[in-house]
């Protein structure tokens, strides 16, 4: 998420609809991080991490496609050796959120991969969706699709309706699906063979999904040598990584009059139950090369099977401290930044560890209220600016204590109407690499929770798009086809392979993305989503 921070400046904020002149127009938002404190674990747990991250709808209705946050997660960049390189910015990032680019939103977040290679150069959000257009792509085939049980729709992983604080289990570990290789793109430029798969744990779904190629993080060292060796195809993960929730824009509207500055911020929820305590992370866990890579390395060499059933015992879990961190503020964008107000969070609540392995918040019932739809903390919606010193920040106020010259309580955060959303597509033409060789089976639909229907194909593993444009031969393809079969073969949806929640329940998957392979293609094969649509367009032939 951290990439956000970058493409936020070259972004258009959409105004905002006010029913009095008074209040700022355009260019208000409130924005900032929520900083987790964890404790250092040794380095040695380098290959990759599980994570629960709560979600639940931050805003209680979509205010349109200026809305940009994520969730609770972290960023895993890859370990350096001595000084950290410079002018090098490359990590898996993303997880529950909303994005502008997201085309189909729902109340509740979506997850996305998130990858980051060289310095935002080039990006992958999910299979098929990435930085640049299907003729010069910078992160459309950077995944590939390793489980034959679930679609990654182009506009993100979509949770079951009515999700509110259930946790969503992750994580990335490496995977020996390739071999290393002395040549990338022809050149003398060693690649690594670190697949980075994501795998998951949610009430409806476990198992590994989908993986990186490694080409997609090499492929910049062919014009960048300073690069080589130095990024995660090759490289293993850091340990000790950055929790945080980053929210880029969340819709607000400042207005000042004679008396005062006042502030309105759009409706924000966050979890809460009856005793009004919420776990928002549970088990950061960062993983020993033998919980996963060595027994499957070992397996695919002919060793012994591998259960898939990732063992703590080579894990560590990272522990929690009783602090809260928050940067969140509400400004105009015209606003010098050493006057950016924030907003009085340690005000709003306290850090939460109901145990070591879990933290939240709990909260300050004089200032946050319950809201609908269950236990649900609303935090306030209006705030006077308040100054000490040399100091400013944002104090809650009660609507009826805010004069009706400010406006205000007409704001409208909310678009009337939206415009249909643009289809995703993939390239249709005769000769390519979703032509030929082609799928095997298809085409399925699927009809999911946020008013978008899904086009998809069964591919054998190794003719999918993603592995024809990841630099591989066609013995290299065959050797990754046999591999991925073994997996298939032992690796099924309903056993459990992160670590289970200390606490809380798992949140379910949009059960429409759940698929079952045709029969004689059960094994060796996988679902590639071609177009994601709005449904409605569908039903008009469009």
């Amino acid at each position: 998420m951290k990439r956000l921070a970058v493409l936020a400046a070259s972004l258009a904020l959409m105004p905002l609809t006010l029913t009095a002149h008074a209040a700022e127009l355009g260019g208000v938002h409130a924005d900032g991080y929520m900083i987790v404190p964890v404790k250092r674990v040794p380095n040695r747990y380098d290959a990759g991490f599980s994570m629960y991250s709560a979600a639940w709808p931050l805003l209680l209705r979509y205010p349109g496609n200026q809305f940009q946050s994520g969730l609770f997660g972290t960023w895993m960049a890859a370990q350096s050796r001595g000084k950290p390189p410079q002018h090098l910015y490359s990590d898996i990032e993303g997880g529950l959120g909303w994005w502008r680019g997201t085309r189909f939103p729902t109340a509740a977040p979506k997850f996305h991969l998130g990858g980051v290679a060289f310095n935002f150069q080039f990006i992958a959000d999910a299979p098929g969706n990435g930085k640049g257009s299907w003729k010069h792509p910078r992160g459309a085939y950077a995944v590939a699709q390793l489980s034959p049980w679930l679609l990654f729709p182009p506009d993100g992983l979509t949770l079951k309706p009515g999700v509110n604080r259930q946790l969503f289990g992750y994580g990335y570990l490496p995977l020996p699906l390739t071999d290393p290789q002395a040549t990338t793109d022809g050149k003398n430029i060693p690649m690594g063979n670190h697949c980075w798969t994501l795998f998951l744990n949610t009430r409806n779904f476990k198992g590994p999904v989908c993986f990186f190629t490694p080409y997609f993080w090499n492929r910049p060292a062919v014009k960048h040598a300073r690069l080589v060796g130095k990024l995660l195809d090759s490289r293993w993960s850091i340990a000790n990584k950055a929790f945080q929730m980053e929210t880029q824009y969340l819709p607000a509207a400042i207005s000042k009059i004679r008396t005062g500055t006042y502030a309105r911020l759009g409706q924000v929820s966050f979890p809460a139950n009856s005793r009004g305590n919420a776990v928002l992370l549970n088990r950061l866990t960062s993983y020993s090369r033998q919980a996963l890579w060595d027994p499957v390395k070992a397996w695919f060499n002919g060793g012994p099977a591998v259960s898939g059933r990732i063992p703590l015992s080579q894990g560590v879990v990272q522990r929690f401290t009783p602090h809260l961190w928050s940067t969140w503020k509400i400004y105009a964008n015209s606003t010098s930044k050493t006057q950016r107000a924030g907003l009085p969070w340690t005000l709003f609540a306290k850090a939460f560890l109901l145990d070591p392995a879990s933290y939240g918040f709990t909260w300050n019932r004089q200032l946050v209220h319950d809201g609908p739809n269950g236990f649900r903390a609303l935090l306030p919606r209006f705030y006077r600016l308040v100054h000490h010193g040399k100091q400013v920040q944002w104090h809650a106020v009660h609507a009826a204590d805010v004069p009706n010259a400010t406006g205000l309580k007409g704001v409208n955060f909310y678009p009337s109407r939206r415009r249909p959303p643009r289809p995703y597509t993939t390239p249709d033409g005769p000769n390519s690499s979703y032509k030929k060789p082609g799928p095997a089976a298809g085409p399925f639909y699927a009809h999911l929770s946020d008013g978008s229907v899904v086009t998809y194909y069964w591919y054998r593993f190794e003719d999918q798009p993603a592995l024809l444009h990841a630099d591989l031969s066609q013995a290299e393809r065959d050797k990754m086809q046999k591999r991925a079969e073994m997996l298939q073969r032992h690796w099924t949806k309903n056993r459990q392979y992160l670590p289970p929640p200390t606490q809380g329940s798992l949140v379910d998957l949009d059960p429409a993305q759940l698929v079952t392979p045709p029969k004689r293609l059960a094994i060796g094969y996988v679902p590639i989503v071609t177009r994601q649509q709005w449904a409605a367009s569908r039903r008009n032939g469009k």
